[in-house]
């Protein structure tokens, strides 16, 4: 079973609709994705891992690799950087990308398979699913689901889920 965004603020997960929330810029095909420029790559982008605050939330039931977040862990989204769009332990180069937030948002946070193999400088990095905001207020990039729409995803989620992002 596969997560599918049908439009900014639809998901399908096997056969249910459930509220989600893109980036603030809305959809872009991927090969027109900038770093930082607030869109969500349209594209099919398997779920590679998944963290969680564990002071917050006991693991969550998934077949997907996953570890707890550490307060040290952070995303590099640095255009450049040797270690561009991949995990990165503080202190490193400025981030805005700290995987522990002082909001809920990466509570529970999915990396998707975007720009990864290979990475390619700028096309965009920290592409996740992760907790939306109690508005549904949209993100920077990522795809976001309430916990209570999460959790049951992660739940039936294994190494072949993907999460597919349509053109609207």
């Amino acid at each position: 079973m596969n997560l599918i965004v049908t439009d900014p603020h639809t998901a399908l997960w096997g056969g249910r609709k459930i509220r989600c929330a893109v980036g603030k810029n809305g959809i872009v095909v991927a090969s027109a994705k900038r770093e930082g420029d607030g869109k969500t790559p349209a594209g099919i982008w398997p779920m590679r891992q998944v963290f969680y605050r564990s002071d917050r939330l006991p693991p969550p039931k998934t077949k997907l690799p996953m570890r707890a977040t550490q307060p040290d862990d952070a995303w590099c989204d640095v255009d450049g950087d040797p270690k561009y769009n991949q995990l990165v332990k503080l202190p490193y180069a400025i981030l805005d990308e700290r995987l522990w937030r002082d909001d809920h948002l990466y509570d529970v946070v999915t990396v998707l398979g975007y720009n990864d193999a290979p990475i390619l400088p700028g096309k965009g990095s920290a592409i996740f699913l992760h907790l939306a905001h109690p508005d549904y207020s949209l993100s920077t990039g990522c795809v976001t689901l309430a916990l209570e729409d999460f959790l049951p995803v992660l739940a039936e989620a294994d190494v072949n889920t993907t999460v597919e992002v349509r053109l609207p």
